[in-house]
């Protein structure tokens, strides 16, 4: 899939409070200029297969495809809140989508389990298979959009006024903990793709990175050039 300027994952913690529906407004008003594609967190439907494995213990594999499903079904939601917000299942008809100016919502539940290219473990979450996705789509910019305003050294405490990490290298990223899934450095280790961790409880913040290739926020560079 050529002609991306970038992949946006919309976690799922930014469901709960105010500014979703901010977000996806203007994530469809910025689709007019760029060709963008999103891939959904979880949110409370990941919560609720955790909850499902934690009390039947479910095999690996249920799990993982439970929690696929559970993102295309906050895929529907983000479609319903986005304006000019396509639901796609395949990265052909995505593209199709993005050409047209209108912004493609992956659904990825059918892909990743034909192609089934991860681990099925709670380690891989959205952060990871956004990743995938891009590197599939030779996206050249990932930007995980969540309820932070990036990585921090430790997980801050609300006042901590802990600093934040405006870089890291993808080998940093190994050894970090928190704010992304344990996985996603491996990933991002393969491919050429500049990737952000951003607030979007501030869409300014998304505009002014499509715009200006900068933000407040943390930037992890590509590794291959």
């Amino acid at each position: 899939m050529m002609g991306l300027d970038a992949v946006l994952k919309i976690g799922g913690s930014l469901s709960r409070g105010e500014g979703l529906a901010a977000l996806c407004q203007a994530i469809g008003q910025l689709g007019q200029t760029y060709r963008l594609l999103v891939v959904p967190g979880g949110g409370a439907f990941a919560d609720a297969v955790r909850e499902a494995d934690r009390r039947y213990h479910l095999s690996a594999t249920t799990a993982h495809r439970m929690a696929l499903l559970a993102m295309d079904q906050y895929g529907c939601l983000l479609g319903d809140l986005m304006p000019g917000g396509r639901l796609a299942t395949d990265l052909l008809s995505a593209q199709q989508v993005a050409a047209a100016g209108q912004v493609p919502i992956l659904l990825p539940a059918a892909l990743l389990i034909q192609a089934d290219p991860l681990p099925h473990s709670w380690e891989v979450t959205s952060d990871t298979i956004a990743a995938w996705v891009a590197g599939l789509a030779r996206a050249p910019r990932l930007v995980l959009l969540k309820d932070v305003d990036g990585l921090f050294p430790a997980p801050p405490a609300p006042g901590s006024g802990a600093a934040l990490l405006t870089r890291l290298s993808v080998k940093e990223l190994a050894r970090h903990q928190g704010g992304v899934d344990g996985t996603l450095a491996t990933v991002l280790a393969s491919l050429r793709l500049d990737t952000w961790v951003i607030n979007g409880r501030y869409p300014e913040r998304l505009a002014e990175l499509l715009t200006s290739g900068r933000t407040l926020g943390t930037r992890i560079p590509a590794v291959l050039s």
